[in-house]
């Protein structure tokens, strides 16, 4: 199986365009094996050192150029590789003493075998198996090189498989990849629905509704051209950026068509007089703008989320590129292609706004509260700052993590065991944890592999597992099962003595493992000068943190006890006999470990070849203290303590018939003992590191890591030692601290762009106040979904400030247009005039107000009531959007008015 893997399936997968590399793991490697009978070196007299240099030798090709017969070139090979057994077998070693030659198999018992592993594979609890890991080249298209590999898999490799050999896919990202694309795909059509059914309803005039439908397929088209040649794929992350902006980016057309229907009533009612489409480029020009400015604001207020870094700006910078090209082309299309759009399609008699049904009631519902809030409008601005404060409780309550879960459709097992199990030890727990899991209901296939896969990229010791679990989909799973219970029974079903156990998702794992080195959601990282104490603090921690509710499992790495059989060599004793260390170590190496002397050329393919002692000659010390060393220099006697042929102990006279090689039991040349030692060397900051994993369940990781945090404290730790929190919650501390510094300086940068279009402070403020309006409806909703704060949500917000800043400009600007016309018409000659003028801008402007709240909230819901893959990322952006607009939207609708009418009335009042 191996063999095919390595030399079949792997270099035509390697072949494929995209594919970086196949990693093979699990099955057994071939290799010649050459086990030496040290009594018949002793026999022959030979040492160990020239069998070796012979069989090295004696596998070899050469190239002798080229000769000419008859005109005729000849290219001169010599052909010397080893092949066969046999010619193995056929090695001359040495001659016997009537010149006889000594062949390899007279010393030796040579067959083929496996080559030992650091690395195996399993399927199902059914047994091993070989496999490969396929690695994608960096920046190319996942989908595109899944299916190249499974085409090249279907027509090249399964068709040449031996008979009984079969290829079965444990692990293909082709069905995330579909399900979370369609998802938002579905959404985005949704979305565009409900946006158009908003314009239809509150228009009741199908030609106007068509402008404001007819630029949005426009903007996602030309934002997706630009994803395109810059780069940016279709996956979740890039589709939400559109997903979360369809209902702004109609807002400024919207704003436009209501205003052009606006001023083509007035139009009418005063005769017609003039051009249509005059009528409907003054209304552009009234508000284009405003709309403008808003809708740039938007776009700044996303420059947050292009700062982010590391595995956050990974995540959300797709997201951020769509969004705002999405904005960005909105944007030019309102002030362009709008305008035009209205005079070709808004014909024909237009409803008036109080024939309007949607019209009527919002001006029963709005115009008593408008009314109630002018009247009291000290006490209305008190009441909301009293609403304002109240909010803090939702938002300390809520809890915090670095990103949702994102479901990906398979699980991955990742726990450990002791350091220094045998893989005899590890195949048998693997197959146990594998069959144990396959019992699930909701499992599909379980694909584990402990160790290391035969790749520079994969370090993984022995100890360390790590088990695909692919699962059913959904609909077949147990009634009221979810992810979290699945990996709760499993972590029950799974609790083996001497195993911590650690569940999350493949990509995710793969994600976490490369930026932090913490496979868990959270981890400790011990850092200090000597592993002993490191050690020792790391138990401490897992003692301390094991109890803390929520804890599923905690695990510090056991960075000593590795078990080690060390050759300690007697420097006088070798010098005694003329023995360099480097003879002693050769021996070591070759007759105790085993070691691999040359590689056979077979075709395409390439095996080992090994040397050492049988088995049951150095499975325990005093068998291995009997291991011979050959002596170059020979002195003419040395004291020995028996060798494999029994000699006595003692010093023994040596005068050879002929001239011999001595050879000196190893025993005398070293000290054999048994230690404990480091298993792995891990070093960080230029200290050596040790981690401390932790996996937890039902709880937000800042609330886990705070609560943790308290019991760690009441530790001692020594100087020079320190502990890192890590994993999930190492990139929410880094994100948090960016965002902290970055947020104020955007919302400077919006400042400024309000104070551009609205000349003033005042102004610039009141329109500001939608932000705070906004976060009231953010942190309750968010609070009673039980959300967590994390990136996600903060791009929700973030995406939220910059509509609250448009709503904000809106609703000033038709405050202002309605005071500008009372003015220009000499109406304002009293505090009850204003009153009035502030009314008219208020309520006569509901509709469009109504609207653009309506379009963005259409745009959003469906994404509330979202069940499929990456849903949940994109509800924790869409959760605090809504709750902020239908909040904002109320008090912008009752303080708006109440805050113009005090500012407006103080200035009147110092005119008169």
């Amino acid at each position: 199986l191996r063999s095919v893997q390595d030399y079949n399936i792997k270099l035509a997968l390697e072949g494929v365009p995209g594919v970086s590399q196949v990693a093979s793991i699990g099955g057994f490697v071939k290799q010649y094996q050459i086990t030496i009978d040290p009594n018949k070196l002793l026999a022959y007299n030979l040492p160990i050192t020239t069998v070796m240099d012979a069989i090295r030798k004696s596998n070899k090709d050469v190239e002798g150029r080229v000769l000419e017969f008859s005109g005729i070139e000849y290219m001169v090979r010599g052909r010397g590789y080893i092949k066969t057994l046999d010619d193995l077998k056929n090695i001359p070693v040495g001659t016997g003493g009537a010149g006889t030659p000594v062949f390899l198999r007279d010393i030796a018992n040579i067959q083929l075998g496996p080559e030992i592993r650091r690395g195996l594979a399993e399927l199902d609890g059914k047994g091993e198996v070989a496999g490969g890991i396929v690695v994608i080249r960096f920046g190319e298209n996942v989908l595109n090189v899944i299916d190249r590999v499974k085409e090249r898999i279907k027509n090249d490799i399964e068709p040449s498989l031996p008979k009984g050999m079969k290829i079965i896919t444990t692990y293909d990202r082709t069905d995330l990849i579909h399900r979370s694309i369609d998802t938002l795909k579905e959404e985005i059509i949704k979305l565009s629905i409900a946006v158009s059914v908003v314009c239809i309803v509150f228009l009741f005039h199908l030609p106007s509704a068509l402008v404001v439908i007819l630029t949005l397929p426009i903007a996602i088209i030309i934002s997706f051209i630009c994803m395109y040649y810059l780069g940016v794929t279709s996956n979740i992350m890039s589709l939400s950026g559109i997903a979360i902006a369809i209902g702004a980016m109609v807002d400024a057309s919207i704003i436009m068509v209501e205003n052009a229907h606006k001023k083509l009533e007035e139009w009418e009612l005063h005769g017609s007089h003039g051009s249509r489409v005059e009528v409907i480029i003054d209304a552009a020009k009234e508000v284009g703008p405003s709309l403008f400015f808003a809708l740039l604001v938007i776009t700044v207020g996303f420059l947050p989320v292009f700062t982010l870094q590391a595995q956050a700006g990974r995540l959300f910078k797709p997201l951020a590129y769509t969004k705002t090209f999405a904005m960005l082309f909105s944007s030019f299309l309102a002030i362009t292609l709008t305008p035009v759009l209205m005079t070709l399609f808004i014909r024909g008699k237009i409803k008036p706004e109080d024939k309007n049904p949607i019209s009527i009631i919002l001006h029963k519902i709005y115009e008593p509260v408008a009314a109630l809030a002018l009247r009291f409008k000290k006490s209305v601005i008190v009441i909301a700052i009293i609403i304002m404060a109240i909010t803090v409780y939702p938002f300390i309550k809520l809890g915090s993590e670095f990103m949702p879960p994102l479901y990906e459709g398979t699980l991955f097992y990742m726990p450990v065991t002791v350091p220094a199990a045998s893989i005899t030890e590890v195949s048998k727990l693997l197959q146990l944890q594998d069959k144990i899991l396959k019992k699930i209901p909701e499992v599909e296939q379980v694909f584990g592999k402990a160790g290391r896969a035969e790749t520079a990229t994969d370090p993984a010791p022995l100890e360390m597992f790590e088990t695909v679990i692919n699962l059913k989909p959904e609909k077949e799973w147990r009634k009221g099962m979810t992810v979290e219970g699945l990996k709760n029974e499993m972590n029950d079903a799974l609790s083996i003595p001497g195993v911590a156990n650690s569940f999350t998702m493949p990509i995710k794992a793969r994600i976490d493992m490369l930026s932090t080195g913490i496979r868990t959601p959270v981890g400790i990282k011990v850092l200090g000068p000597k592993l002993e104490e490191i050690e020792k603090l790391g138990l401490e921690l897992e003692n301390l943190i094991k109890d803390i509710p929520g804890t599923r499992s905690v695990y510090a790495e056991r960075v000593t006890t590795g078990y080690f059989l060390d050759f300690n060599i007697k420097r006088e004793e070798a010098a005694r006999y003329g023995i360099n260390v480097d003879d002693i170590q050769e021996v070591v190496q070759t007759a105790v470990g085993g070691m691999n002397l040359t590689i056979t050329v077979e075709g395409r393919e390439r095996y080992p070849v090994n040397v050492r002692y049988s088995r049951e000659l150095r499975n325990d010390i005093d068998k291995l203290k009997r291991v011979l060393v050959p002596v170059m220099n020979q002195p003419s006697a040395f004291p020995s303590s028996g060798g494999f042929g029994g000699q006595q102990s003692g010093m023994v006279a040596v005068q050879p018939v002929s001239m011999k090689t001595l050879q000196v039991p190893l025993g005398e040349l070293v000290d054999i003992k048994i230690v404990k030692g480091p298993t792995q060397i891990k070093s960080e900051e230029g200290l050596l590191t040790a981690y401390v994993y932790i996996d937890f369940t039902g709880r937000d990781i800042g609330g886990y890591v705070n609560e943790a945090k308290k019991k760690v404290a009441s530790m001692k730790i020594p100087e020079g030692y320190r502990l890192e929190w890590s994993g999930e919650y190492e990139h929410l501390v880094k994100t948090h601290e960016r965002l902290k510094l970055v947020i104020p300086l955007t919302a400077l940068i919006i400042f400024v762009l309000i104070y551009l279009n609205t000349k003033s402070v005042t102004k610039t403020f009141i329109v500001l106040l939608a932000v705070p309006f906004s976060l009231v409806g953010s942190f309750w909703l968010l609070y009673l979904l039980n959300y967590n704060m994390s990136i996600a949500v903060w791009v929700g917000i973030i995406a939220l400030a910059g509509l609250d800043a448009e709503t904000g400009v809106v609703m000033l600007l038709y405050l202002e247009l309605a005071y500008e016309k009372w003015k220009k018409e000499g109406k304002l000659n009293s505090i009850i005039d204003l009153k009035e003028a502030v009314m008219y801008g208020a309520v006569k402007r509901i509709r469009p107000k109504i609207m653009t709240v309506s379009v963005i909230i259409a745009g959003l819901i469906p994404i509330m009531f979202s069940h499929g893959t990456g849903a949940d990322v994109m509800k924790r952006i869409a959760a605090p959007m809504v709750g902020g607009v239908i909040t904002s939207t109320i008090l912008e609708l009752v303080i708006y008015p109440a805050i113009y009418m005090i500012w407006k009335g103080r200035e009147f009042r110092e005119k008169k």
